[in-house]
């Protein structure tokens, strides 16, 4: 009895052993579809899901990479180093984004929010793709100076991200393209739609007094360029602002060498303005009411200043300090707490 006893158990431990490892070796779970979800009157996706399928793996390893302190020359710096969740994803407190070795960029870090809608990237608008977007960052010498064979390299000893990647594509094999893919697919799901405009849009709620007439004073002073339910026309614009000399940076001109586009700058999305100080290409403005301060008492007239800062005769925006007022409360309205403090987004 005895000796049958000792077979038994052998025998039990032997089936138990067989059980885990065929456990361990059964091919990983299918990856499965992240479900984008935003209102109907938001413009139709540019993404391009059929070249980069969004899916639920994907966008986890891209949030690890967001993270990722190794995409950095020095292991220092990740993207979430720039772009701060409880700011919209930007640099706050900084005038323009700081990198490796405490080196200063030349321009401010541009907030991270739906990404999926837009057509162009960067304050030049030289990206058009976001999945080549996070390139110019990575290897720029100011801010993670990297590469991405040294970015490959350095991921490719880590058993959390082979297994990272093997979920989200099926095997290992980690490359250049993987990365930046990933990294895309996880800002592609940064879609922020619930602030109190969205919800007085669609009926659930009702803007105020001051609310409601600073809506009418942004519909006549500003919509013709922050239009849209993204805010932004995207189009690049000549604002009177002087040229930095301490940056260097002519903005769209950069891009094209055509004269006529110096100082030219995308508009940028006005969605959660609120969080996203301070303002501007190189962060001149600490404060909305600076802004709206500039653009009524300091546009300088140049060849290149856009029309609509120029009209009959008058260079700038005829605002006084009590329409400001209302302006800022109606931008306030933007404001998607959700967003900001989503664990989806966070580290």
């Amino acid at each position: 009895m005895i000796k049958m006893f000792k077979i038994g158990l052998i025998l039990l431990v032997f089936l138990s052993f067989v059980s885990c490892s065929d456990e361990v070796m059964e091919p990983l779970e299918k990856d499965k579809v992240y479900n984008l979800s935003f209102p109907s009157y938001f413009p139709e996706m540019t993404f391009d899901t059929s070249g980069n399928p969004v899916t639920k793996n994907g966008v986890e390893l891209g949030r690890k990479l967001f993270y990722e302190g190794r995409l950095s020359r020095n292991n220092t710096i990740s993207c979430g180093f720039c772009h701060i969740q409880e700011n919209a994803f930007t640099h706050h407190g900084h005038t323009v984004s700081h990198g490796v070795d405490d080196r200063i960029g030349i321009r401010n870090a541009p907030a991270i929010q739906n990404m999926a809608f837009l057509k162009r990237y960067m304050w030049d608008g030289v990206i058009h793709n976001l999945n080549e977007q996070p390139i110019i960052p990575i290897t720029n010498e100011d801010e993670m100076d990297s590469s991405m064979p040294e970015v490959i390299s350095k991921l490719s000893s880590d058993s959390k991200y082979k297994k990272l990647f093997k979920s989200a594509y099926g095997d290992e094999n980690m490359t250049g393209d993987r990365v930046l893919k990933a990294l895309s697919q996880f800002m592609v799901t940064m879609i922020s739609a619930d602030s109190k405009y969205d919800r007085v849009k669609q009926g659930r709620e009702n803007f105020s007094s001051e609310e409601a007439k600073g809506m009418n004073l942004f519909q006549q002073k500003c919509a013709s360029c922050h239009s849209g339910e993204l805010f932004t026309d995207e189009s690049f614009r000549n604002t009177g602002m002087y040229y930095n000399t301490q940056f260097k940076d002519a903005g769209r001109y950069r891009v094209t060498l055509d004269q006529s586009d110096w100082m030219k700058f995308r508009v940028p999305s006005l969605r959660n303005v609120e969080y996203t100080a301070p303002y501007m290409h190189d962060g001149r403005f600490y404060s909305l009411e600076a802004v709206l301060n500039f653009y009524s008492d300091n546009v300088e007239d140049n060849p290149n200043l856009d029309p609509q800062l120029n009209q009959n005769g008058h260079v700038g925006i005829a605002m006084n300090t009590q329409e400001k007022q209302f302006i800022i409360a109606f931008l306030r309205t933007l404001s998607d707490k959700n967003f900001i403090s989503n664990p989806k987004f966070a580290e």
